[in-house]
């Protein structure tokens, strides 16, 4: 079997899960020492951080505060690894050069390492987020300076969903309700309220309302402000709410209320969808779309969509919920 370099450098980083100050790199990232020698002789204190940004900052010390920069603008952290991730194979490429080095002719190879345009795309994201960084917040350099402004990423066309039949949708929830609570629970959520992977390991047991047993109701909240475009809340049903109970009772969930890491949900839909004996492949986002185009089914226009799927209102999202509005028009005769 053929291995992919790109999936195991991939592995490699999400096992070790290091930061990115910690990333082997040659030379080694810049450390001051921990201690200093004041005039007397004696050590002090006080130089355990790393330096401020200079203009003749090397691309580890820029990337460390970079990092931090991400960190604490509420970034979600699966985007802060995905950044740190390319940056440090960029690194790996180029060597820990000084910034206002950095060519694009080193962009131009880096990017050249891509085995896909999906991959190709996401380096020129975080290269582009990296020296947006450095000419607004660090003014490090200058616009005219940033190498990476020359490439565009190339154009990928949106994938088609294939939403789950009726019956398919019947008795992926038989499996999940067979297999524990947990997966009831985990495939109530995505294939009946429309939720995302991250919204499923976000959720907590207070943001579910059971006043009405009847009528629940399901709060979707963000804690970055970045995000609060995308807060909303659903109508549920009392099949959710005995599912929700059972659950709660069976694992007694403390602060998430489902703590699993994101690939466990991938697998768990994998596993259910093949208990079901569903052949067409099964994610967390094609529940998400099954249940759009469910929603589409009942009239609701794009606008409407958008703001039920907690998406931003731009072109590519509108364009996504025009085609669950096309799936669920009535068949051509």
């Amino acid at each position: 079997m053929s291995s992919n370099p790109e999936q195991e450098r991939r592995a490699a980083f999400d096992t070790s899960r290091q930061s990115v100050a910690d990333i082997p790199a040659t030379p080694q990232p810049e450390q001051q020492a921990l201690f200093t020698v004041d005039t007397n002789g004696k050590l002090t204190p006080g130089v355990a951080l790393m330096r401020e940004l200079t203009a003749d900052a090397t691309l580890t010390l820029a990337r460390y505060w970079f990092r931090r920069y991400l960190e604490q603008s509420g970034h979600p952290k699966n985007t802060i690894e995905s950044y740190s991730y390319d940056l440090a194979l960029f690194e790996e490429r180029i060597g820990p050069k000084p910034v206002p080095q950095i060519s694009a002719r080193d962009i131009a190879a880096f990017l050249g390492d891509s085995t896909t345009r999906s991959t190709r795309k996401r380096r020129l994201t975080s290269l582009n987020t990296f020296f947006k960084f450095l000419i607004v917040q660090c003014k490090l350099i200058t616009e005219k300076e940033n190498p990476a402004a020359g490439f565009y990423p190339e154009h990928i066309p949106l994938k088609t969903p294939q939403p789950l039949f009726a019956d398919e949708q019947e008795r992926f929830l038989a499996a999940a309700a067979d297999e524990n609570e947990r997966s009831a629970l985990i495939a109530h959520l995505l294939l009946r309220l429309g939720f995302s992977r991250g919204e499923l390991l976000t959720i907590r047991k207070e943001h579910v309302d059971l006043s009405d047993p009847e009528h629940p109701v399901v709060y979707i909240y963000y804690d970055s402000a970045r995000y609060r475009n995308k807060e909303r809340k659903l109508a549920a049903d009392a099949t959710f709410a005995d599912i929700f109970t059972a659950y709660v009772a069976a694992y007694d969930p403390q602060e998430r209320l489902i703590a699993l890491p994101p690939q466990s949900i991938n697998k768990i839909v994998e596993r259910i969808a093949a208990t079901a004996a569903i052949e067409k492949k099964v994610t967390p986002q094609s529940l998400r779309d099954t249940w759009a185009v469910e929603r589409a089914r009942e009239g609701n226009d794009a606008g409407k969509l958008i703001g039920l799927l907690g998406l931003a209102d731009d072109s590519r999202n509108k364009m996504s919920v025009e085609r669950y509005i096309k799936l669920a028009s009535p068949a051509l005769s």
